[in-house]
C-alpha cells in the first residue's frame, strides 16, 4: 500500500437549496425532503448519508479489492444511516456498512473490509480522521 499524504486533485462541489441538492458538475441533481414541508417527496438526511457512505467506501473496497482478487468489479456495499439527538439536540449519525464480493473466501472478504475501513476517512474505528469545519458562505456567492 503506497503512502501519500497530499490532498487529491478533484474536489467536489454541491448546493442546497429551494427543496433540491445538486453537484456543481450536474452529476447529481434530486429533490429534498423538508423539515418545514413534510409533504414533499424527496430524499432525506438519512438517505443521503447512506448513499455517501455507501459511494465513498465503495471507492476504497474497489481499491482494497484490486490487492486482492481479480474480481474487484464484484464487489458491493451496503449502508444504513440512522440520524438521533444527543441531549442537546445536537444531530447524531449511526452508520453501519457491509461489503461483499462474489468469489472470495471469508478471510480474503475480512481482509478486503479491514484494509477498505483503513482507506476509509470515515473509518469505524478511528474518529480522529476526518474534521467537519462549517463557517457562513460570502453573501451572493455559492
Amino acid at each position: 500500500m503506497p503512502h501519500h499524504s497530499s490532498w487529491l486533485d478533484e474536489t467536489a462541489t454541491a448546493t442546497a437549496e429551494g427543496g433540491h441538492v445538486r453537484t456543481d458538475d450536474g452529476g447529481l441533481s434530486t429533490a429534498l425532503a423538508s423539515p418545514l414541508a413534510q409533504h414533499c417527496t424527496g430524499l432525506s438526511p438519512s438517505q443521503l448519508l447512506a448513499a455517501a457512505f455507501a459511494s465513498c467506501l465503495h471507492h476504497a473496497a474497489v481499491e482494497a479489492a484490486g490487492e486482492i482478487t481479480d474480481e474487484a468489479h464484484t464487489v458491493q456495499v451496503r449502508a444504513e444511516a440512522k440520524l438521533g439527538r444527543d441531549d442537546e439536540g445536537r444531530y447524531l449519525a449511526d452508520v453501519h456498512a457491509s461489503i461483499s464480493s462474489v468469489g472470495l473466501t471469508r478471510q480474503q472478504l475480512d481482509v478486503l473490509v479491514e484494509y477498505a475501513d483503513r482507506l476509509w476517512p470515515f473509518s469505524s474505528g478511528d474518529a480522529s480522521r476526518h474534521r467537519l469545519t462549517v463557517t457562513p458562505a460570502e453573501n451572493g456567492r455559492h
